[in-house]
């Protein structure tokens, strides 16, 4: 037996999942799993749980789509496991069902637009390293200026704290720490 099963995420206590669970089961969702996390944490235990319970069949329901995805590339990622899976993705809002063939038109479109935009920067990218080369500059990450960290180390063991020389002198407290490290400096306490 297939089921209607409902996902909703909200991104801080503050808010309430109680409206999205509301119009989940007004569509219809047996079993409604949610998450109070921030999109940008790929760690949703409630979508896990979800994708774990899910059956091929089943068609996983919500409210909007930005609930289910950080990104389009995220949200196209999960579109092809429940697909592979075959099991349904329905949108309340964008009105997409991936059980229709217009629904699946919407998703390939959509992956086809995120494959242009990966493309498009891409070539942005391999441009900006040409146009930089032409001008005499070294792209990527520039070499370490030793006289700066050599510099950083003295002011480290006359008492200066690696912060603060990390400040005075331009360059990364990390790269102070890992000197200090690498010549077996302790660190200030």
């Amino acid at each position: 037996m297939t089921a209607i099963l409902g996902y909703a995420r909200v991104s801080t206590g503050d808010q309430d999942i109680t409206g999205q669970a509301m119009r989940l089961e007004e569509a219809g969702a047996i079993k409604v799993f949610s998450d109070v996390i921030s999109g940008k944490s790929m760690d949703r235990p409630g979508l896990a749980e979800l994708l774990t319970y899910a059956r091929a069949g089943d068609t996983l329901v919500v409210v909007r789509l930005d609930r289910l995805g950080r990104s389009l590339a995220e949200l196209l990622a999960i579109v092809e496991d429940l697909r592979r899976r075959d099991i349904a993705l329905l949108s309340l809002e964008e009105k997409i069902d991936t059980n229709s063939a217009a629904g699946e038109l919407v998703f390939h479109v959509f992956g086809a637009i995120a494959h242009f935009e990966r493309r498009l920067i891409s070539e942005r990218t391999k441009d900006g390293i040409a146009a930089a080369r032409t001008k005499g500059k070294r792209p990527g990450r520039q070499p370490l200026d030793m006289g700066k960290v050599d510099a950083a180390i003295k002011l480290v063991e006359a008492r200066v704290s690696p912060t603060e020389a990390a400040k005075q002198l331009g360059i990364g407290r990390s790269t102070i720490y890992r000197e200090m490290r690498r010549l077996g400096i302790e660190r200030p306490s």
